[in-house]
């Protein structure tokens, strides 16, 4: 059973706004059409502001990559907020673990086969993150995606993506609250257990 299955066309489309492909949009970053000052995200070959961040979020996302950078093991990269390239998008997420040492990825994003999980901190995104963000993750086949969701103080995990189809999404969802822990594995392998209160501010 899908977890948040939704229709593939994204809210923006209706805006109307030119569909991009990633290679148009690498183009487009290479002739300084756009820039980091552009404040944008490519999202299933649409350009969509990045949300503002507030303070809650922010100390959100610091209690859980500091926590990551500490438990990672060496083989894995703590990316935050940087570029991943997938087949119709380029978003970039809050925390994404990816396979590689330190010049992995020194001539290229990390693309789909790189991602042990993929974050995102939500708040004012929560609605976006659990459906298109979820769409997009799912569709690429990324293996577990987590929500870490400071509305109501939770960490979302969904795993078991069904990769591309014609409504793409993950088939299991977990919810953890506070007096729980989420386990944080890569490769199928346990590597510590967070304690959800230690991630929400």
């Amino acid at each position: 059973m899908s977890i948040l299955a939704a229709p593939p066309s994204p809210r923006w489309v209706q805006a109307g706004f030119k569909r991009f492909t990633v290679s148009e949009y690498h183009r487009l970053i290479e002739l300084g059409v756009l820039t980091e000052d552009d404040n944008l995200e490519l999202l299933e070959g649409y350009l969509v502001h990045k949300m503002a961040r507030n303070p809650p979020h922010d100390s959100t996302l610091f209690r859980l990559s500091k926590m990551l950078f500490r438990l990672a093991p060496s083989i894995w990269q703590v990316r935050v907020q940087m570029a991943t390239t997938l087949p119709e998008s380029e978003p970039e997420p809050d925390v994404a673990l990816v396979r590689g040492d330190d010049s992995a990825f020194d001539r290229r994003h990390p693309g789909p086969a790189d991602f042990g999980i993929v974050i995102e901190v939500s708040d004012s995104t929560l609605d976006a993150d659990r459906i298109d963000k979820a769409r997009i993750y799912a569709s690429a086949s990324l293996p577990e995606y987590w929500i870490v969701n400071v509305v109501d103080r939770q960490v979302e995990v969904y795993t078991q993506p069904s990769g591309p189809s014609a409504l793409p999404a993950y088939g299991s969802r977990q919810v953890f609250r506070p007096g729980q822990s989420v386990t944080f594995a890569l490769d199928g392998r346990r590597v510590a257990d967070i304690p959800v209160s230690d991630l929400l501010p």
